[in-house]
């Protein structure tokens, strides 16, 4: 191989971010290790001011930590150019959980007086973190339909104090799909502060950072980890210096660090990322289409199919529609509790992004808290289950699907 030769995206899952250590482990172990070492004052010095490379305390990092990072950043940034034309850089913090990298990123770009302009949609965790615990510190969102850009233009000239754009692509639970290029565009021609939350496309199906995003959000938990044995996620930005400086400060003092075990846990993952993927949305194609014909559907949002109102986004920005899909149980509430109890194969369980499909029922638990007309406006039903397709045998995860809603297809 030549020297210059860029490394293909399966070959940084397994290989990016990985510097061999001093005992020359085939991985990067565990560091478990609480505490750092100086051979001198001098060495301490300059590790604490950033003269020298070094690591200090666990909640400031750790080796393992590190290459989880540097894995990520190179995944995200896989293929991108910068404005000068060099390949792009991108730094990454690991989080203790999504919730904590998405607090980081708020928190080390708002201050009191600030607004949040973001969409209808969002994983429920967040739309109660905008609408419960930010007020209180005097950060407000806005939220409009993204989809009508004229209205978030007509926001945008409305109020100056609006300072960051957040966006969910594909949206928790409808799969919405936002178009990223003329959002970010329009947000950068605003001056905000522009993060895309990447979690269910993963960067093996979408870059957001090729519409000039300033920060792309994770919870490593869910595909990236691709096993269920780990809570994690991780802020990634462009501006390398503010990473490193404030961004870093921010999450230092606010504590939301991950941990060596964690971290091992998803670099492991992240050694298969390429392949599991690529089973998911095969899976995924078929199940929504075996959904389409069912006759206890309403309908199915599902990104690869032609019904979905944003098939030709999708299209545009992602590599497949993805591993996620929800359908409308022509039952309701009732309908949707009572598919939950009769699955036998797939697993009733709100996270995704794991090995095995996981169904949940979004009314009775990940957006309970949300009030019920703000959760029917924003396209959350009663009936409505979310479907988070596995790599198991596809037609083993449509005999249990058929069974448990206990109804034929129509022909």
């Amino acid at each position: 191989m030549a020297e210059n030769t860029p490394l293909g995206f399966d070959t940084v899952c397994l290989h990016g971010g990985h510097t061999p250590e001093s005992n020359r482990a085939h991985l990067t172990p565990i560091y478990a290790s609480s505490t750092y070492t100086f051979d001198s004052a001098q060495q301490a010095i300059d590790v604490f001011k950033g003269d020298e490379k070094g690591y200090i305390y666990g909640r400031w990092g750790n080796p393992t930590i590190t290459e989880a990072e540097e894995k990520i950043a190179l995944l995200e940034a896989y293929g991108l150019k910068d404005a000068k034309g060099d390949p792009l850089q991108l730094k990454a913090i690991l989080h203790a959980s999504g919730m904590a990298a998405i607090c980081t990123m708020l928190l080390g770009n708002l201050k009191a007086g600030q607004k949040i302009l973001t969409h209808h949609s969002l994983y429920g965790g967040m739309h109660e973190l905008a609408e419960k615990i930010l007020p209180d510190m005097g950060i407000e969102a806005i939220i409009i339909d993204f989809h009508d850009i004229a209205k978030v233009e007509e926001a945008l000239n409305a109020d100056e104090t609006i300072g960051l754009m957040y966006i969910e692509t594909p949206a928790n639970p409808t799969l919405q799909c936002l178009d990223l290029e003329v959002l970010c565009s329009l947000g950068k021609t605003y001056g905000l502060t522009v993060c895309v939350d990447n979690t269910f496309a993963t960067p093996y199906l979408q870059q957001p950072f090729k519409y000039d995003v300033d920060y792309v959000m994770h919870s490593t938990t869910k595909f990236l980890n691709g096993h269920g044995t780990a809570i994690g996620g991780i802020v990634v930005g462009k501006d390398v210096e503010k990473m490193s400086k404030g961004i870093t400060k921010m999450h230092r003092l606010l504590g939301g660090n991950s941990n060596a075990f964690d971290a091992f846990l998803l670099t492991n993952g992240l050694r298969t990322f390429s392949l599991r993927m690529e089973r998911h949305c095969s899976n995924a194609m078929q199940v929504a289409q075996f959904l389409e014909k069912h006759e206890a559907v309403a309908h199915v949002n599902y990104l690869g199919l032609d019904s979905h109102p944003d098939a030709a986004i999708a299209k545009k920005q992602m590599k497949h529609p993805g591993a996620m899909l929800s359908f409308e149980l022509k039952g309701g509430f009732d309908a949707g509790v009572q598919f939950i109890d009769k699955l036998k194969l797939c697993t009733n369980a709100v996270s995704l992004g794991t090995c095995d499909t996981l169904i949940s029922h979004p009314a009775s638990s990940t957006h309970m808290g949300v009030a019920r007309e703000k959760r029917i406006q924003f396209g959350i039903t009663d009936g409505l289950i979310r479907m988070s397709v596995g790599i198991e045998n596809v037609e083993d995860i449509i005999n249990d699907l058929e069974q448990a809603m206990g109804k034929t297809p129509n022909p």
